[in-house]
Formats: structure tokens, C-alpha cells, sequence
């Protein structure tokens, strides 16, 4: 993964998100008149983050016209696709580039505990100084920073550090200074410009330039991708020819550097991070029930996303447990996720794992619109890659838990991040995770009471979505017309469930317990029978019709029971099951259509057949 910092104000930190960042979009001015002398000696530097692979492009052209750039490094992602390799950052240096820290895995230092601050700072320093280079400058991510994060990017061993958004341009911080001073007031906050994304134009790179040289000091550009590729980030090729080529032309008062040439100083020793501490026995997630807070965000925990959509992530209070929880909002939804995850970091949030195992995952929630668990491993120095999704989780307007059990976590993989995420436009409010390995799982609750109604919301009483009930989910199959809608003619309480069938074919249409990992479906044992009632009135014959979730997670058709009689009033419908196939551990079922004709469904029961309550 390769998340891109945000643009940051003087004054204020937008909100953002992992791997995108909405850009100003801005018309192209002409470039301003100033003085064809500097005031005073000039320093432009060129910065380049992330260590993208589009990025030795720039370096190309840099080569061309004999101007040397500082490339921040985030070493976890180094020799994974996308990225560049340690042969190419060797080729940077060995063209007078300079290589320098980015933590290792673009990690938001304020987000996270102090220990792992100093993790990503120092290990990216080790790491690239194992590598060969001559580390002696940082950038924030995100340009993310406090006062502690730069203490600790000072005692990594580096000269210096640069921010981002606090030079004066078309695109912020109005009534800023023009360029940074040299020395710089702060070395571990340099100021810089905004970072160079689609609207920058030839015009602002120049202006840039020369309002520095009116006043003289230092001006840092920092660019993500060179590529013909359009794209948020991104500038073509050719627009940076441009800016090199007239860059070339200055004044002799005007020269390029590297950070490390402005800044000076000697090279100190590269300084280790601590260990990562064993992980617990137990829930494995750091700050489950999101109460810690840094920043106003949870601590160990990041907002992510990608493709196009908008996504506002913010704490609420109440949660289901404690005062917090998180809500995340998504509109304008075209393509893409969103998703609040345990920090992407090096084990001081995200939870440790072991290759081979299975985890189960669970967290509470609340969602206008389906939601599933989506799931990265770490691997390697610290890169992190898209793993899986669960199966999708009903909307619910109450907290119910999603729970779904990985696959084995493949080789080489050291740790696990997950979260639940949105692919529609909608609201969702999590709460209260958990990451337990199978391997060491507690035993299992015991069974419910004999006599226990095991259907959720068995009334139909509690909303969902639209106009089905929570924990309830429309289904049906062939040719037909289907039309589901609640209705007060409920046998008991305020809410029934009516279903038309017209136009029929083939098929058949019916309300179900939904088809999930284990939130709303009713729990069942191998080998067990169950009693299913409903009470219904129909215009035509109707039947249960049973599925049953296999060990796979998988949801199969099972058996469906006697037809039973068309109704003018409520009246019970009443099956008991074959014993359920091994390896079963859930049951779904419902009646159903399979004509034309209007069916009205209320009070669902599942009872384990030993002390199931007499008909």
C-alpha cells in the first residue's frame, strides 16, 4: 500500500484518508513578475515521496540536467510492486540523489503509541543504513507531527525534517512566508510547499520559485508521482522537463540541493527501535473499544479507503460499550471502500499474527447499507498487502456483531489488520472489536436454555433497511414478480412482513433470517432437529423452505417442509427438521411463495427439539 500525504494548513490538519486525498482544484495563473535578481541566495530543493516506482522517471530527467533530489523513503515498501527496489535507490545515490527516512510503513506518528513512533522512525533509518545510504533527513507522513514525534525523530539520529503546506501559495496558506530561512528556525519542522498534485501548472512551479528569489531562503517541492498516467498525485513527464529545464536557467543566485546539502551536519549512528512486545493471550486488537483517544482518533487506529468516493470518518458518543464509537459516512459512492483499521504499523498496534493460523474476528455494528470485513497482512520489512474480504453483513439499525473465521494467514505474514468497511453510499458505526486465534480460542459459550426462541428480531418488530426487517434479508430464485413491504396487520406488536408474488413462472420468493457469518442467523448444532414456526395468512399454499451454513462459511439450500393450507387468519405453520448435516452451524428458513399470490408473515420460532415449548 502506498497512502499519499495530505495536504496540511499553517494553521489546521484536514482530515484524510489512507491511501487518497481530495486536491484543490484551482485554474492555472500566469506567472508573476518579480525582480530578475534574487534578493538573496535562493535554494530550491526537489522532494519526492514514497518511494513510487514512477518516480526514477523524474530521476531520469533530474540526471538530464545535472540536478540532484532527496527521495523520502518508506523502506517497508521497498522491492514490492509499485514500488522501487534497492537496486534503483542504489542507482539514485550513485547519480548524487539523496535517500532518505519515511518510516517503514508510512505510518500517521500521531496517531500512534511512543514506542512505535520510534519504531517506524528508527528502524526506516536502520533499515535504509543497512542498505548503504547516507540517511540524515525525514519527512512526516501525512506531515502528520508533535512535539513528541519530533523529539523522537531527533533522536533516530536525523539532522532534519520537513512538513509540508507551510509556504505560501495559490493552493494555502495565505500570508505565509514566501520560502523557509536558512538555517531553518525549526530543523525538524521545515516548512515547504503544498505537495505538487494534478492542478499544479508550469506557472506555479515558476511563481514558487521566483517569490522565494524575491526574498530569498529556501523552497522545497514535494512530488508523488511523474507518470503519463493521470491521477491525483500525478504530473506528466513532460511538465517536469519544463520545470527542470527552467529551473537550469536561473540566476547563479538560485541553485538546487538536496535537504541534506541545505541542512548540513554530521552523519550519526543509526539507533535501533524497541522490540514489539509479545503479543496477549486473548482478544489480539489494541484499544478494542476505540476509548483511547490522540488526536480526537482512537489511538491505533487509521481511516483507509480507495477508489472514488467521499468519506468522512468522525467519534461519536455513546458506544455500545464505554463513550466512543466510530461512525464513518460515505456519499458520492462510485467505486471503491472505506474502512476504519487497526494502525498499518509494525506490531505496536496491529495485531500480531502467525502463518498457518486461523483467526475469528468480530466487532459490533450499526450500517444503513451492507458492510463485510476487509483484511491486510503484514509481511517482509513491513509491507502491507490486501488479504481478503468476509462474506457481506446485513444492515442493522441496533448493534449486532459480525464474526467471521480467516482462512490459514499465508507465509511469511507477521501481523493482521481488519476492519469493516462501506462499498455504497451509507452510515456505519463500529465498536467494540476482536481478533482471537483459533488456536487458542476460549471454549465456546454453552447452548442457549432449553425452551430459547433462537430467532433474532422474531417479531419483525425491530427496522432494517428499507423494508426489511433487522436481521432479516428478501430471497427467491426463477421467474417471478416479488414485492416485500411491512404492514401493520401484525399478529402481534405493530409489524408483519407482506409478500406479493405476480407475473409467476417459475421459482419462488420468501422472507429469511439472514445469510451471514453469524450475527442475525440462528446458531444450530450438527446431529441436532428443530422445530420451525411462523404464523401466516395466505391467499395461496405456502412452505418453509431451509438452508443451513456448511464449516466453509458457505450458505446451501437444505430441505423445505409440507405445504401448508391457504389462511384467511393467522395460523401457525409448524416443521421439524431432518438432523442437521455435520459440519453444519447455522440455520435459515422461511415461508414462502411459489404461485401467485399475497402471504403475511409474523412471530418466528426455532427451538432445539429437546425442550422446544408444546405447539
Amino acid at each position: 500500500m502506498g497512502p499519499a500525504p495530505r495536504r496540511i494548513g499553517k494553521l489546521a490538519q484536514a482530515a484524510v484518508t489512507v491511501l487518497g486525498i481530495v486536491a484543490l482544484a484551482v485554474s492555472g495563473v500566469a506567472a508573476l513578475a518579480f525582480p530578475a535578481q534574487a534578493a538573496g541566495p535562493t535554494v530550491v530543493s526537489l522532494t519526492f515521496d514514497d518511494g513510487n516506482a514512477d518516480q526514477m522517471a523524474a530521476a531520469q530527467i533530474l540526471n538530464n540536467y545535472g540536478l540532484d533530489g532527496t527521495f523520502y523513503i518508506p523502506s517497508g515498501n521497498i522491492n514490492n510492486a509499485g514500488y522501487m527496489t534497492v537496486a534503483d535507490l542504489q542507482g539514485l545515490a550513485a547519480n548524487g540523489h539523496e535517500i532518505a527516512g519515511h518510516t517503514v510503513t508510512h505510518a500517521d506518528l500521531t496517531t500512534l503509541p511512543a514506542d512505535e513512533v520510534t519504531r517506524q522512525v528508527c528502524n526506516d533509518r536502520v533499515n535504509l543504513t543497512n542498505w548503504g545510504f547516507r540517511v540524515t533527513s525525514f519527512a512526516y507522513p501525512f506531515s502528520a507531527v508533535n512535539s513528541a514525534v519530533q523529539t523522537a525523530v531527533r533522536d533516530c539520529g536525523y539532522n532534519s525534517a520537513r512538513a509540508l503546506g507551510d509556504i505560501q501559495s495559490r493552493f494555502g496558506c495565505s500570508g505565509c512566508a514566501w520560502a523557509e530561512s536558512v538555517p531553518p528556525l525549526n530543523p525538524f519542522r521545515t516548512a515547504a510547499l503544498d505537495q505538487v498534485d494534478s492542478p499544479w501548472t508550469l506557472a506555479d512551479f515558476q511563481n514558487s520559485v521566483t517569490r522565494a528569489e524575491s526574498v530569498g531562503g529556501w523552497v522545497q517541492f514535494t512530488f508523488h508521482h511523474i507518470s503519463a498516467t493521470p491521477g491525483p498525485l500525478s504530473i506528466s513527464p513532460t511538465l517536469f522537463t519544463q520545470f527542470a529545464s527552467w529551473l537550469k536557467t536561473r540566476p547563479a543566485t538560485t541553485t538546487v540541493k538536496t535537504v541534506d546539502q541545505v541542512i548540513g551536519g554530521t552523519l550519526k549512528p543509526a539507533v535501533s527501535g524497541p522490540a514489539v512486545p509479545p503479543p496477549p493471550s486473548g482478544n489480539l486488537v489494541k484499544n478494542p473499544s476505540l476509548e483511547t483517544l490522540l488526536n480526537g482518533v482512537p489511538q491505533c487506529w487509521q481511516a483507509a479507503g480507495y477508489g472514488t468516493n467521499s468519506r468522512t470518518f468522525t467519534t461519536v458518543s455513546p458506544g455500545r460499550t464505554g463513550s466512543v464509537a466510530e461512525r464513518l459516512v460515505v456519499t458520492g459512492y462510485v467505486n471503491g471502500d472505506a474502512r476504519l483499521l487497526p494502525s498499518l504499523d509494525l506490531g505496536g498496534c496491529s495485531p500480531a499474527a502467525t502463518p498457518g493460523h486461523t483467526y475469528t474476528l468480530g466487532a459490533w455494528y450499526k450500517s444503513t447499507a451492507n458492510t463485510q470485513f476487509a483484511l491486510y497482512y503484514r509481511t517482509g520489512l513491513g509491507y502491507w498487502a490486501y488479504w481478503t474480504s468476509s462474506p457481506w453483513f446485513a444492515p442493522a439499525t441496533t448493534f449486532q456483531k459480525a464474526s467471521w473465521t480467516t482462512p490459514a494467514l499465508p507465509s511469511g505474514a507477521s501481523g493482521i489488520s481488519f476492519g469493516l468497511n462501506l462499498f455504497s453510499n451509507g452510515t456505519l458505526t463500529t465498536d467494540d472489536y476482536e481478533m482471537i486465534d483459533t488456536a487458542s480460542s476460549p471454549p465456546p459459550p454453552p447452548p442457549p436454555p432449553a425452551g430459547t426462541n433462537l430467532v433474532q428480531n422474531a417479531s419483525l418488530e425491530t427496522a432494517g433497511a428499507g423494508s426489511t426487517p433487522q436481521c432479516w434479508q428478501t430471497a427467491g430464485f426463477g421467474t417471478n414478480t416479488a414485492t416485500f413491504s411491512t404492514v401493520s396487520t401484525a399478529r402481534t406488536g405493530t409489524k408483519a412482513e407482506r409478500l406479493a408474488v405476480s407475473n409467476y413462472s417459475s421459482g419462488d420468493a420468501k422472507l429469511l433470517q439472514t445469510l451471514d457469518a453469524g450475527s442475525c442467523a440462528p446458531a444450530a448444532v450438527a446431529g441436532r432437529t428443530y422445530s420451525l414456526r411462523a404464523w401466516y395468512t395466505s391467499t395461496t399454499v405456502t412452505q418453509f423452505a431451509v438452508y443451513y451454513r456448511n464449516s466453509a462459511g458457505t450458505w446451501v439450500y437444505w430441505t423445505s417442509s409440507p405445504w401448508f393450507a391457504a389462511a384467511g387468519s393467522y395460523t401457525q405453520a409448524a416443521f421439524t427438521t431432518p438432523a442437521l448435516p455435520a459440519g453444519a452451524t447455522a440455520i435459515s428458513f422461511g415461508l414462502n411463495l411459489f404461485r401467485n399470490g399475497t402471504l403475511v408473515t409474523d412471530d418466528y420460532a426455532m427451538y432445539d427439539t429437546i425442550g422446544a415449548p408444546s405447539l
